[in-house]
């Protein structure tokens, strides 16, 4: 049964199940004052650094603080957040509570914890699911520019140089002005790369599955056509989520077509690149750097060739990280607020088939 899109004047009770600042709670409240925010800093985990939303994983509840947690999450209409960023407790509270409609996850790929949830199509119906797409376009593609100039100014050969104390021959570097970049996603993190790079003289192809028009974007190529246009081009920058019909997109194939010595920069999702292709394009110099903040397994594992890869910088999934994240999500969650009272469409809906 789908839930009515809104009920026009009524308050909305938010159960804050995600950790949220006194400062970034009034912000909210500033911006959208029809909000009851239903919170308890005590039952929420200490967060380690900015946007640590799922917490210090050494912090538990006792078993009290457990049921007046899940009591404040079974009595909400919406959640600012999925408890303690699990795909389990966000099932438990959608069927234990009948009035919820709504459920913002904290990151841009919330679509994936939605999916893992395993909500039936009656549950999907019923709550709407929102991520924070957009946030963190910014920072994440400064990372994505700053890995196409590591890789085209020889980042990994001057390292290597370096620490050998190894005073070369000179060589002509690459120029980015010159280079074409394929950006795999033209969402709210893609378009903002596409922007740097035009705006640096780079040739950009974008990807997209709809005929779209992107400011700073030369050509759009349907996901299918990327071995096509590969051999055209020289830096690779995956803006993409995890889903079904991108996992491994990025694979043998691609690679093979792939313009030798391009480089990688990956800020959308680990599960794009299969990895053991990846490292075999790495030692056959197809591909001369990749820059990594995203992995098919995170942590990364220890024994992962691409730590010690010469042609590889590991990342820790922090590129996306800014001090002023957690501000602009709790400004997202209000924005979404005021157009679920007003009866509009809220803005980073869950694709709930494809849950991105």
């Amino acid at each position: 049964m789908r839930a009515p899109e809104h009920l026009p004047g009524d308050r909305l009770r938010v159960a804050v199940a995600a950790p949220l600042s006194e400062e970034n709670r009034a912000r909210v409240l500033e911006l959208e004052p029809r909000i009851d925010l239903v919170v308890d800093h005590t039952l929420l985990p200490p967060m380690r650094w900015p946007a640590d939303f799922a917490g210090d994983p050494s912090w538990r509840r006792t078993p009290g603080q457990q049921r007046a947690f899940e009591a404040a999450v079974d009595s909400a209409d919406a959640l600012y957040g999925i408890p303690d960023a699990e795909p389990s407790a966000l099932a438990r509270a959608v069927r234990a509570n009948p009035r919820l409609r709504w459920v913002h996850t904290m990151a841009a790929g919330g679509g994936s914890q939605v999916g893992a949830a395993g909500l039936d199509g009656d549950e999907l119906g019923r709550v709407r699911f929102t991520t924070s797409a957009g946030v963190h376009g910014r920072p994440l593609a400064e990372f994505a520019v700053f890995g196409v100039f590591a890789g085209a100014k020889d980042l990994p050969r001057l390292n290597v140089q370096q620490r050998h104390r190894e005073w070369s021959g000179r060589w002509t570097m690459r120029q980015v002005s010159e280079q074409t970049v394929l950006v795999l996603g033209l969402g709210g993190i893609g378009r903002v790369v596409a922007a740097k790079l035009h705006a640096l003289g780079a040739t950009v192809i974008g990807t997209s599955r709809r005929a779209v028009t992107v400011d700073g974007v030369a050509e759009v190529v349907h996901p299918d056509r990327i071995v096509e246009v590969a051999p055209a081009v020289d830096a690779v920058v995956n803006t993409l989520p995890g889903t079904a019909a991108t996992e491994h997109l990025l694979g043998r194939r691609f690679f093979d077509a792939l313009r030798p010595g391009a480089s990688l920069v990956n800020v959308g999702r680990g599960t794009v690149v299969d990895e053991a292709a990846l490292i075999d394009a790495l030692d056959s110099g197809r591909v001369g750097f990749a820059a990594l903040d995203v992995f098919e397994t995170e942590p990364l594992p220890a024994g992962s060739p691409l730590w010690d890869h010469d042609r590889v910088l590991v990342s820790p999934h922090t590129a996306a990280l800014d001090a002023a994240e957690d501000r602009l999500i709790a400004e997202l969650f209000a924005a979404n607020a005021t157009r679920l009272l007003d009866g509009r469409d809220l803005i980073n809906r869950v694709n709930t088939v494809e849950f991105y």
